[in-house]
């Protein structure tokens, strides 16, 4: 059975500015979720 992903809970990336999604492995600490990637998590310091 094939899972539909259209409600997925998203997010802005504060670095970036894109959207980006719910992942599985995010499931337990998207509270905690603030980069849509390692990249802009490790840039942080330019920006802010």
């Amino acid at each position: 059975m094939a899972h539909k992903k259209q409600h997925l809970p998203s997010k802005t990336c504060p670095i970036c500015g894109l959207p980006f999604s719910w992942r599985k492995k995010w499931e337990r600490h998207w509270d905690e979720v603030r980069y849509c990637s390692e990249k802009c998590r490790k840039n942080k310091k330019q920006f802010t």
